[in-house]
């Protein structure tokens, strides 16, 4: 039986939930392919996020935390934990 979508008819917004998620590979100075809404911890450590203007920063997470960060990209030197991108 095909899955019924009583919200197809609607704009989808920044506020809607995210409809699609990727696993993230940690690499050096590369761009995410797709610019996520929302990063979803699913292992804890550390995670080294790089901003548009480049900035690198370390956070502690812990797993099934959610960041609402539209990371540019996910650096492979300083971090441990693992992360999906939602969008």
């Amino acid at each position: 039986m095909p899955q019924i979508d009583p919200f197809s008819n609607f704009h989808r917004g920044l506020e809607s939930p995210a409809n699609s998620h990727f696993p993230i590979v940690p690499q050096g100075g590369v761009d995410l392919p797709v610019k996520p809404r929302v990063l979803r911890v699913t292992v804890g450590g550390d995670l080294a996020l790089r901003d548009a203007s480049n900035n690198v920063v370390v956070y502690p997470v812990t797993a099934g935390e959610p960041l609402p960060f539209s990371a540019q990209g996910v650096e492979a030197t300083g971090t441990t934990a693992t992360v999906v991108g939602w969008y």
